[in-house]
């Protein structure tokens, strides 16, 4: 069992007590900072217990509230899929929103400075893609919310990638141009009945995605709206923002064939 030491400057005793704790059998896995620029990023890295030679990766991109227990156990559960997984910081150390008021405010100021956005996603990419055991051509970027209007602005920034998921993001990009730059396949899914990325932004996205000759895929949910693969999110679809437990199953398995297919 191999246990990479670049986790955290911490023993590599401490690293496996981490793993073990976090993740039980089926992943390895442990706070891992690094730096965008003179910002401090709080990442978590996951491995799987076994790895052959170089494998899949995955960078898991956080909602507007910032990196959560909920990145962190979607990095261990695609670890245990056989993936090295990521959970990133976009925000940095000690900056996430304490209430939605302030992530609404701070997602916002991102989503109009997307040039920073793909700086601060640019980093975690390369930092993945520096991690012993990754496979750097068979790397896929997924997001939720804010995650995966992020997910996708790494893809339209040209990064070399194996494939973009998201999972109810944002849609809407100022740039449509750059969906010319995408490589690698994408996989959008989506609430039918979202509020929050109304029908024209659908259809904006669809025809960016057809000008562009990307290879993708459209999954709307029906009944599904905002943030509904997130437990934590309540279950009153009238607030605009709800969990879904058939549209995160669906969605979910719909994820890992992706995976499947765009890393073989």
């Amino acid at each position: 069992m191999k246990i990479y030491a670049k986790f955290q400057n911490i023993s590599l005793k401490a690293a496996l007590a981490i793993s073990i704790f976090a993740a039980g059998s089926s992943a390895l896995s442990a706070p891992h900072p690094y730096k965008m620029g003179d910002t401090e990023a709080e990442g978590y890295l996951a491995l799987p217990t076994k790895m052959t030679g170089n494998v899949p990766a995955v960078l898991i991109v956080h909602d507007w509230m910032g990196p959560s227990e909920f990145t962190q156990k979607k990095a261990d559960e695609i670890a245990s899929l056989g993936y090295v997984a990521l959970a990133v910081d976009i925000y940095g150390k000690g900056n996430s929103p304490k209430d939605v008021k302030e992530a609404g405010a701070l997602a916002g100021k991102y989503k109009s400075d997307r040039a920073e956005l793909r700086k601060r996603i640019t980093v975690a990419y390369n930092e993945l893609k520096s991690v012993k055991g990754v496979d750097a051509k068979k790397i896929v970027v997924m997001g939720y919310c804010f995650g995966g209007t992020t997910a996708l602005e790494l893809a339209r920034s040209g990064a070399n990638l194996a494939g973009v998921v998201s999972f109810h993001g944002g849609l809407a990009n100022p740039n449509p141009a750059d969906a010319k730059n995408i490589k690698g396949r994408a996989l959008i899914m989506h609430g039918a009945i979202d509020p929050y990325v109304p029908a024209e932004e659908v259809v904006a996205f669809q025809k960016e995605m057809n000008d562009a000759k990307v290879d993708y895929e459209f999954i709307a949910y029906s009944g599904a709206v905002h943030a509904f693969a997130v437990p934590g999110a309540g279950n009153n679809p009238a607030m605009g923002a709800a969990y879904n437990k058939v549209a995160d199953q669906r969605s979910w398995a719909e994820f890992k064939n992706f995976m499947k297919e765009v890393t073989q």
